[in-house]
């Protein structure tokens, strides 16, 4: 059974650990190993993850399976005007298929409708499988963009919604 571990400070490390090794095997095929690791060292250093629990509408969760780091969620209620944004859900590869993917969507679903946001935003790499998952669980595509990352790197994505 899936649960939804509100992360502290004190899992910064784990969460970073989930990061990498998540990343690895999600965007192995997709990304060169030097942008998997320049947008790891962005996105995870323990200013960035410290500077997002501390926000309060920043909230990340561990998913757990079975006593077990299956991988993370984190979104930020009022990114906009009425829209939340999930700007990480990741899972470690033994995980993947299992349903956590729609179990954390779900979970996502519930902490916004006690929001007062009417929508979820996300980005998703177009080469990413897991917009099949986005869109099975309602989500769908408003635009498509490329942002420059910095580095000589980009992002090619697809910005997906799910509207309440």
């Amino acid at each position: 059974m899936a649960e939804f571990i509100k992360v502290t400070e004190s899992d910064i490390s784990l969460l970073q650990q989930l990061a990498q090794k998540s990343w690895n095997a999600a965007y192995k095929n997709i990304l060169s190993q030097a942008q998997i690791e320049y947008m790891l060292a962005q996105m995870y250093s323990t200013k960035e993850i410290s500077r997002h629990l501390n926000s309060e509408n920043y909230h990340y969760y561990m998913i757990k399976e079975e006593d077990q780091a299956a991988g993370f969620i984190g979104f930020e209620f009022h990114y906009e005007p009425a829209t939340t944004k999930l700007h990480r859900i990741y899972l470690l590869e033994d995980f993947i298929g299992k349903g956590l993917g729609k179990k954390a969507l779900s979970f996502l679903k519930e902490e916004v409708a006690d929001s007062s946001d009417k929508r979820i935003i996300l980005n998703v790499n177009k080469d990413n499988p897991a917009k099949a998952v986005y869109e099975s669980q309602g989500f769908s595509v408003f635009e498509e963009k490329v942002f420059d990352i910095g580095n000589g790197f980009v992002m090619d994505d697809y910005l997906m919604e799910f509207r309440f």
